[in-house]
């Protein structure tokens, strides 16, 4: 039998944080370690590795525990990088005091993920960044390009 540890920061710190800054100092913050990252990104043991305006990527490798009883990685590791990338592409252009929520995820997996250490990265990209309706795109993908999935969303913004 395997096994994992791990560990999370109190996320009510960094969601306090999150109301008070405008979205892309939150998130630089949170990349270089000045704010806890979330702890669903430590159970799933991936890492946001780039901020921009309007663009945000993540990076991880998926492992074993990560297998659903098929034996392939389960599509909750596709949904959660891409719903993470989707979402934070949209935060780094918003304002402090203002927030968003997802109003529709469209996934698309069109390949297995590999359990074989490469490094998978989502990118996420701001399509339209409208006042109260947002929306953004992302793509996973190897250092080499090949895509695994694909997603869209449209985010609702509102005041925090």
């Amino acid at each position: 039998m395997s096994s994992r540890t791990y560990g999370w920061a109190d996320p009510r710190q960094t969601a306090e944080a999150s109301q008070t800054m405008a979205g892309i100092d939150f998130l630089r913050a949170m990349m270089n370690g000045q704010l806890a990252q979330c702890a669903y990104q430590q159970t799933m043991d991936y890492d946001l590795v780039e901020v921009g305006d309007g663009r945000v990527v993540f990076a991880g490798k998926a492992a074993e525990y990560m297998l659903n009883p098929l034996g392939s990685v389960h599509g909750g590791y596709y949904a959660g990088m891409l719903d993470s990338a989707l979402g934070c592409a949209i935060h780094s252009r918003l304002p402090a005091g203002q927030t968003y929520t997802t109003l529709e995820f469209k996934l698309n997996m069109v390949r297995a993920i590999p359990t074989d250490g490469r490094v998978i990265r989502a990118i996420g990209e701001v399509v339209h960044p409208g006042r109260k309706i947002a929306t953004s795109e992302a793509r996973l993908e190897d250092d080499g390009g090949k895509l695994y999935a694909h997603a869209t969303c449209s985010c609702m913004i509102f005041s925090a």
